[in-house]
C-alpha cells in the first residue's frame, strides 16, 4: 500500500509539472535566443553567425552592452526593417523605412593592416576539417605567444562558445572581427584596448589534441579567408 501511495503521488506530480507554462528556454536557435549569464552581444553574434551591429539594430539596442540574462533577443531582421545601408554611397530606387530609435546605418569599414598572430605552418586551410571550417588552424607549440593580428579592443574572452575551447575575439572597426581560439590561457580581458603584435594568450590544444591555433576573421559577421588579408608567406 505504501509503495501504491507513493507512485500515486508521483504520477500526481508529473502531471501538475506538465501542464505548468513552458519555461523561457524553450525555443527556436535560428529565431530567437535567450541570454544565459555571462553572455554578451558579441559572443552571441559569433555563434549565429551574425553581424552584431546588426543584432543589435534588430532588438533596438542603443548601446550594444544592454542585454541581461532573460533577455530574448531576435536573430533574424524584422519584418519592414530596411537592411543596413553602408557608406559607399550606393542608393536604391525606394526609400527604406527608417529604423526605430533612429539607429544610424551600419558603416563598412576598411580592413585594418593584419600581422600573422603566430608563427606556425597553416595545418588546416579556411573552409576544410577538422574544425569548425570557419578559420584556419595554425600549428604550433603548447604554450607558444599567440599575438593579435590588428589594434582592436577585446569584446570577447572566455570559454562558454562550444567549438572554440579558450576564446579571444577583437573588435578592430565596425566591420571586422577577429577569433583566437584553442588556447592555453588567455592574457587579456574584455574591454581591454590591444595593439598589433600584443601578446594576447597561450597556445593550447586543438583538432586531434595537436597544438593549434584557430585563427579567423569576420567580415560583417561572415568569416572570410583569412588568408585573402593576411601578409603572404
Amino acid at each position: 500500500m505504501r509503495v501504491a501511495r507513493v507512485i500515486s503521488a508521483l504520477i500526481l506530480m508529473l502531471a501538475i509539472a506538465a501542464c505548468g507554462p513552458k519555461t523561457r528556454w524553450d525555443h527556436t536557435p535560428r529565431e530567437e535566443h535567450i541570454v544565459r549569464t555571462g553572455e554578451t552581444l558579441y559572443a552571441i553574434a559569433w555563434r549565429y553567425g551574425t553581424d552584431p551591429n546588426e543584432l543589435a539594430r534588430w532588438n533596438n539596442l542603443g548601446d550594444k552592452s544592454l542585454i541581461y540574462p532573460g533577455q530574448v533577443l531576435r536573430l533574424t531582421r524584422p519584418p519592414g526593417m530596411s537592411a543596413a545601408r553602408s557608406n559607399s554611397g550606393s542608393s536604391s530606387s525606394r526609400s527604406p523605412k527608417a529604423p526605430s530609435r533612429g539607429l544610424p546605418p551600419i558603416p563598412t569599414d576598411p580592413p585594418p593592416p593584419w600581422r600573422w598572430p603566430v608563427d606556425g605552418k597553416v595545418a588546416v586551410e579556411f573552409g576544410k576539417r577538422p574544425g569548425s571550417g570557419t578559420g584556419i588552424l595554425i600549428a604550433g607549440t603548447i604554450g607558444q605567444s599567440i599575438k593579435a593580428a590588428a589594434n582592436g579592443r577585446v569584446v570577447y574572452s572566455g570559454g562558454g562558445l562550444t567549438g572554440y575551447g579558450e576564446l579571444i575575439i577583437l573588435k578592430h572597426n565596425n566591420t571586422y572581427l577577429s577569433a583566437y581560439g584553442h588556447n592555453a590561457s588567455l592574457l587579456v580581458a574584455e574591454g581591454d584596448t590591444v595593439k598589433q603584435g600584443q601578446r594576447i594568450a597561450r597556445m593550447g590544444e586543438g583538432p586531434g589534441r595537436e597544438p593549434r591555433l584557430h585563427f579567423e576573421i569576420r567580415k560583417n559577421g561572415e568569416p572570410v579567408n583569412p588568408r585573402q588579408y593576411l601578409p603572404a608567406r
